[in-house]
């Protein structure tokens, strides 16, 4: 049994497509209606077992809600991904709103704690795997996108200390660090085809990766 946060679309929904095809009962959870369920519904298609859950994970009733359905539909949790995040690209730091970067934390790293405080329990006793999609923002500058460089870096840190905590518990958790990924997000967030084709560019090789490049991972 997974749950897959920000399932709707990109590495999340590469994710839940993935899990589903190799026998797992998937949790979509998602802001995104109309996206998740299309997703539960190509899983469904395809012959796999999943649910949607509306979940915003920056709050903690729907997280709380979301495991809860998922333990309450599939009697158990076995794996958490927590991909669900945005990246609001701004100017230097100090033209950075308020609004931006409390936004940014509340999605990236709040929900990130919130989905791994209410799943944890349900893991302690079986064992299980947590996998936190971070970024190359954690590791390096993140130039006009300060607030996600710093996100990315706590869930790098999360992962660190989760991991340490919960070994004995047989709870494996890991964190996955893309660097550019061909998704809607990525291509909006770049503000035009033109600076999205340059970080292409930029690239060794000019490739970028997949979503499903992660899913596999």
């Amino acid at each position: 049994v997974a749950v897959v946060t920000g399932a709707a679309t990109g590495i999340g929904h590469a994710a839940a497509m993935l899990f589903a095809s190799e026998g797992a009962r998937v949790v979509v959870a998602d802001r995104n209606i109309l996206d998740g369920r299309k997703t539960v519904a190509l899983i469904g298609e395809a012959g796999g077992d999943a649910i949607f859950v509306e979940t915003d994970v920056s709050k903690a009733e729907q997280v709380q809600n979301m495991v809860e359905v998922a333990v309450k539909t599939y009697a158990k949790l076995d794996v958490l991904v927590n991909n669900a995040g945005i990246l609001i690209r701004t100017s230097k730091l100090h033209e950075v709103s308020e609004m931006e970067w409390d936004l940014t934390l509340a999605t990236d790293i709040r929900g990130l704690f919130l989905c791994c405080k209410f799943s944890i329990p349900h893991m302690l006793e079986r064992g299980g795997s947590i996998v936190n999609v971070a970024s190359v923002s954690g590791i390096r500058a993140a130039v006009s996108s300060v607030a996600y460089g710093v996100s990315k870096a706590g869930v790098i840190s999360l992962t660190k200390t989760a991991a340490r905590e919960y070994a004995s518990h047989g709870i494996r958790v890991n964190a996955i660090v893309p660097g550019m990924i061909d998704t809607l997000q990525s291509r909006g967030s770049t503000g035009s085809t033109e600076v999205f084709e340059k970080r292409r560019n930029e690239n060794p090789g000019r490739l970028l990766g997949k979503p499903e490049d992660v899913a596999n991972m």
